[in-house]
């Protein structure tokens, strides 16, 4: 199905929508490596993300070495092998599994934040981005650009913002944080332009809680109070849906 220039899909369970969008990008990633010697691929850290990480990293056919791997976001001040950093969640998951060319962290807890908005900033323009892996949040966020904080023709290529309540509260619903309080309060993130710029764009939402989020990003006004609505604007862009987020579509 299609909606403006966004493709979408439902699948009868996450394991499905995971293991296709990881087809899909796995076939992304072959065309890209066709023209070009490297490419580089941001990647979202969040459990909507771990069938389709599964999957990918299962595929024995992808030249990894020709890869450079990004995220999109993290939180500021959690210790530096907390297991609810957005580094350390992709370590476990796929960034120690497979042998890119390079793995790029976003630190969680810098001595200086603007030297590290700075460096990873340069990164990302030396490499420039094809691919772009991601989530929509429950309040329609994409990475940590919630709608009080998102632009579609931000400047910045990476910012700090503060964390609204509904996306702290998302943290404890997917079980990463035991109780509000202990949710950092503020994090790094790419900016939706930059997200954007990829090539493809694939973007992976299963479960109930985001069957709203998916229904304004699908049915609503394009505008920054759903972030995730400027895929609609974005060619080769696709999301992927179970049955629960699709619910309400």
């Amino acid at each position: 199905m299609q909606i403006d220039n966004l493709t979408y899909e439902v699948f009868p369970t996450r394991s499905d929508m995971g293991k296709k969008a990881a087809a899909d990008v796995s076939a992304a990633i072959k065309k890209a490596l066709n023209n070009k010697e490297e490419i580089s691929i941001i990647f979202a850290a969040a459990p909507s993300q771990n069938e389709f990480l599964e999957s990918l990293t299962a595929d024995p056919t992808i030249d990894w070495s020709r890869i450079n791997a990004y995220h999109m976001d993290e939180y500021i001040g959690l210790d530096a092998d907390a297991p609810q950093g957005f580094g350390n969640f992709l370590r476990a998951r796929i960034f120690d599994k497979v042998p890119f060319k390079s793995v790029n962290l976003i630190p969680n807890k810098p001595s200086d934040t603007d030297e590290a908005i700075k460096t990873y900033t340069a990164k990302l323009k030396k490499t420039g981005v094809d691919i772009t892996c991601m989530g929509i949040g429950e309040n329609g966020h994409i990475a940590f650009n919630d709608p009080h904080v998102a632009d579609f023709n931000d400047p910045k290529m990476m910012k700090i913002v503060e964390l609204d309540t509904k996306c702290r509260e998302q943290q404890v619903h997917d079980g990463c944080f035991s109780s509000i309080d202990k949710v950092p309060t503020h994090a790094f993130t790419l900016t939706i332009p930059v997200l954007m710029s990829a090539d493809e764009v694939f973007c992976m939402v299963p479960a109930a809680t985001k069957a709203q989020a998916v229904k304004e990003t699908i049915n609503g006004e394009i505008s920054e109070k759903c972030p995730a609505t400027i895929m609609r604007r974005k060619r080769n862009c696709h999301l992927y849906l179970d049955a629960d987020s699709a619910s309400l579509i």
